[in-house]
């Protein structure tokens, strides 16, 4: 299995610019909870710390095909350089605003910068396995690696956020993810030959946006119901562990979700798969949602652990699929912006799920959580089907792996 992850990672020194989009992506998941603890430590209110941390959310999620649509035409040097430029100085702003107790409205902009700024580095660095790897076999590796880093990165972040907060000070986190943007930015962004050739616009052709593709459309559609579950997952398991007296395991029981997430996408990409991918897509979106189902039936942490474990088992390949289905599905042109709606997409479900799971468990304890949770894995497994004939003409069984060269 290892072997197989080498020779991509050797080829073309392609380890280079993977490695440097592990740095690049480690803010994704300190940022958000950083500016919560940062903000409830200095103004001692939840409501605006959630409100500030949302902000750059939101403003993310509209921006980031924005600028993704930018990359695909521009290329990612001549947008990012820039972009990741006022990332780094807003979050530095931000930082100082805080500390030095500025006005409550004053946050928001600095927050809202670094959003709109932001963009997905995950996508950037998709789009470069796609340039640089075109034998069978060979991009679901790539993509399973980087979702194992993905699920690194969630892992990691919010461990490295609220224990360097707790024993040094709230801003520690977001002081971190400062770094790794201002290191991780320029290593990536010097690895000019993996980048994607920018690809010239034929003025006969409209300018439309690649979420019109039905294939994106229906991905978009499903990562909206898979994005809610984690949502609302977050949430209930919270609740879950609180009624158990062991409200520290919250935290524990959604890094063990991570791992066996990460467990699955490293053995599911050093394999070779003969179904075709929309077939092998909808298996793992039947059973995520099944394996939520199976929450409801937790009285315990042991069997939840055990629960969350197997169900985290679907997670990554799953989203290797919905990668590989997308592009398979756009030109090289709009590889970037469509892999960025995947990104835009997840984000809007989990704010979803979010705000649907809290009143349900206000109302009902965890169950309702949980109830909300099922809910939308399943209400995920109808959009899949909806969209299956759309999936099926995009697909065709891959051909065996082949060597690189």
């Amino acid at each position: 299995m290892l072997g197989t992850y080498l020779d991509i990672l050797r080829y073309r020194q392609s380890w280079k610019f993977s490695a440097a989009g592990l740095v690049l992506r480690m803010p994704m998941s300190m940022v958000g909870l950083s500016t919560i603890l940062m903000v409830r430590a200095e103004y001692g209110n939840y409501t605006l710390a959630g409100a500030v941390s949302a902000a750059g959310i939101i403003v993310m999620a509209v921006c980031a095909p924005i600028l993704a649509r930018k990359v695909d035409r521009h290329g990612q040097l001549r947008v990012m350089c820039p972009a990741w430029t006022v990332a780094t100085l807003s979050m530095c702003a931000l930082l100082a605003a805080v500390v030095v107790h500025a006005p409550e409205w004053v946050l928001f902009i600095p927050a809202a910068l670094s959003g709109a700024t932001w963009g997905a580095p995950g996508a950037l660095v998709r789009s470069r396995w796609s340039t640089i790897l075109h034998k069978p076999g060979q991009l679901t590796t790539a993509y399973a690696f980087e979702s194992a880093v993905d699920e690194f990165v969630y892992i990691v972040g919010p461990v490295l956020a609220t224990v360097l907060g707790t024993a040094f000070h709230p801003a520690t986190g977001l002081a971190i993810s400062i770094v790794c943007l201002a290191i991780g930015g320029p290593l990536f962004l010097s690895r000019r030959s993996s980048e994607p050739a920018i690809v010239p616009h034929d003025p006969d052709v409209p300018r439309e946006s690649v979420i019109r593709n039905p294939v994106v459309l229906v991905m978009a559609a499903t990562y909206i119901g898979m994005g809610m579950t984690f949502g609302a997952m977050e949430v209930a398991l919270v609740s879950f562990t609180e009624e158990h007296g062991v409200p520290a395991m919250g935290g524990i029981l959604l890094a063990i979700f991570s791992i066996g997430s990460l467990s699955a996408a490293l053995i599911y990409g050093a394999r070779t798969w003969r179904r075709p991918t929309w077939q092998l897509f909808a298996v793992g979106v039947v059973a995520m949602a099944a394996g939520m189902s199976a929450f409801l039936v937790a009285d315990n942490m042991w069997l939840m652990a055990a629960i969350i474990l197997i169900t985290g088992l679907t997670c990554a390949p799953t989203m290797t699929n919905v990668n590989i289905l997308v592009q398979k599905s756009v030109s090289a042109a709009k590889l970037t912006e469509g892999l960025t709606w995947m990104s835009t997409s997840i984000n809007l479900g989990v704010s979803l799920g979010t705000a649907v799971a809290g009143p349900a468990i206000d109302a009902a304890g965890s169950r309702g959580g949980l109830f909300t949770m099922t809910g939308a894995g399943w209400a995920m497994v109808l959009l899949m089907l909806i969209g299956l004939p759309t999936l099926r003409k995009t697909d065709a069984a891959p051909a065996p792996k082949l060597p690189l060269d």
